[in-house]
Parts: C-alpha cells; structure tokens; sequence
C-alpha cells in the first residue's frame, strides 16, 4: 500500500474509507513553465458509480471533514500557505466542492479559511469532468479517478513472495488536483509538501489522517502507534519517530548509523520539492508513474528487496488532472 489503510490492523482511519488519504503528489505541471501540480487522492476502493441510471456517485467524501494540502515554505515544518477541499452533498445526489487558499496563520488553523478559489463546484462523476478554473490563476479539479497507486501488496504482505498482480489497478479514489503558479506557494522554490484530514470533535477539530512520504505509516509502524502517528505533526516526527524508525531498520539488516541516516531520509514526513530540478521520487517531489512501492521494499530491506514490481496503470493521461476516468465496476 502507499498510505492506503493507514489505520491500525489495516483499518481505515476511524474506521472510514473517506477518511484515508492514499497519495500525495507534487511534479512541475507539463508544458507549463511556473506552475506545480498537487494531487491529493482519498477514499481506497471507492465502489465508484451506481449501477442504474443517473448514475450517482455511491460514495464519496465526509461533509464535514476538512482536506488540506499543506505548504511549509521557509524550513520551520509549518504549514505558510494550505489549500483546503470541503464537500457538500448535491441536491442531485452527487457532491459539491469548495476549495479554500489561505496563508500565514491562517494556513496552521484547523478551519477552512482564506479566500475561496471555488464555490460549490460540482465533484466529477465520470469522465466527462472536467476542471474549474478559479480566478484565472488555477485549475482545480475534484472527481472520481482511477487510483494510479500500483504495487504488488499480497507479495509484500507474505514474506516478499510476488504474484505479479497490481492489488490497485481498477480500482478508484477521489482526486483532489490542483495546478497552480508556484507564486502561491511561496517566494523560494524549495517547499515542503504534506497532507491532513481533520474532522470535528469535542467542540474543536482532531486530525485522524496525513499524508507525506509514500508507504511510510501501514509499513514502518507498529499497529498500536499508527492511529498517534496519523495525528502529528511534520515538527514533531524527529524527536518522536527517529529512534524507533531506526531500531525497525536495524532489524532489517542495516547498521545502528545506517539506520539512523535512512531514517532521517524518511523523517519529518513531508514531500520536498525543489522547482528547480526535476521531479522524480524520493529526491524531489513525486510523479504519478514514479515507482514508490519498489523504492520503499528496498528501502525497508536494506537494499536486498529489488524485485517484485508492476507497471504504472496505463490509463494515466498527459491532461490536467492526469488519472484516469473511473473504473465502473471496480472489484474488492
């Protein structure tokens, strides 16, 4: 999995398929100078479109959930800018979106706040959505997609022994893209990228998902850490996770000062992104077709896991927002 089933025992955060953030990517948008694309995708296994005519999306994301790409622009691991998705059921039966750009303080609020980039905009049911754009500056695109997450997880799950089968391919998630001038997300072009789910509770808001490194959460920790893991913070994750990360890779063939340095490769959990360079996983940023899952086996193994991959889903296309359209009858 990448972050699919971050919860404990392979579970869902809180239980909730909508709760589960899958991917984060970030990559220069193709063709466009000064612009970076960010692709937040959530809800693993979403069963897609209903059967009959109007063809109503049968699940979709929590209404009263906050989704935030966070944007940490000066090294201090805290959010200086944040776009936030909030979803509304349609009248139609389908779901509406509105996306929020917020900066400074407001940006490390648990609220949506700051300026809104979209209102109410529809949230794509097939292939025929297409993106919004806001305010002449962005496009924005919020829809079901096929997942572009691709792996061999029952090999990994049973001591390495591969079956050649993508556990993800036909399968669908809710994507939330955006391409955006890289003005907005800060004056220097080195960023740190990271993804949060919050949702209200006790009066106030609790984060129960998040998303920065591929694979990290349902393969590096321990069931009973993962749902305290969900919950923090990039600022936090050194002093918390260093020693125990390096003690798991210490039992997987490295060193006491090898593991220490992967450990730090991995930690604080967030993308970094330099525009200036090109963007491949895990140096900078990450592509859809970038092959974390193979990265992360061999990282988790001291190098002496390399095989076991599959390609990246074919349906990836070279168009903003990129994924696929959805799978109609995606199988469990």
């Amino acid at each position: 999995m990448s972050n699919h089933y971050s919860g404990a025992y392979l579970h869902f955060p809180g239980d909730d398929a909508r709760l589960d953030l899958t991917d984060l990517y970030v990559f220069p948008t193709p063709g466009s100078s000064g612009r970076t694309s960010l692709i937040l995708d959530a809800n693993p296994y979403m069963t897609g479109l209903s059967a009959t005519p109007p063809f109503l999306l049968t699940e979709t994301l929590r209404t009263d959930a906050v989704y935030r790409i966070n944007i940490d622009n000066d090294g201090d691991l805290l959010a200086d800018a944040a776009f936030t998705f909030v979803f509304a059921d349609a009248a139609d039966g389908g779901q509406s979106v509105t996306v929020r750009y917020a900066t400074g303080e407001d940006a490390r609020q648990p609220e949506a706040l700051g300026t809104v980039l979209i209102e109410a905009a529809p949230v794509g049911r097939d292939d025929a959505a297409q993106p919004v754009q806001a305010g002449g500056e962005c496009r924005i695109f919020a829809g079901v997609r096929s997942d572009p997450f691709f792996a061999d997880a029952e090999g990994a799950l049973h001591g390495f022994k591969w079956t050649g089968q993508d556990a993800f391919a036909g399968k669908n998630i809710v994507c939330m893209a955006l391409d955006v001038p890289d003005g907005m997300l800060g004056a220097d072009p080195e960023i740190g990228v990271w993804a949060t789910v919050s949702v209200p509770r006790n009066g106030g808001y609790v984060q129960v998902d998040r998303a920065g490194h591929p694979t990290i959460n349902p393969f590096i920790n321990p069931d009973y850490a993962k749902e305290a893991y969900n919950a923090g913070h990039p600022a936090d994750d050194v002093a918390a996770y260093l020693e125990p990360f390096a003690r798991i890779l210490q039992d997987h063939g490295y060193a006491p000062a090898e593991a220490d340095a992967a450990a730090r490769t991995v930690l604080p959990d967030i993308l970094r992104y330099d525009r200036r360079r090109p963007a491949v996983y895990p140096d900078n940023g990450r592509h859809l077709a970038d092959d974390v899952f193979t990265l992360r086996m061999a990282f988790l193994s001291n190098g002496t896991v390399t095989s076991g991959a599959v390609p990246p889903h074919p349906d990836l296309r070279p168009d903003f927002p990129y994924l696929g359209p959805p799978n109609p009858n995606p199988a469990m």
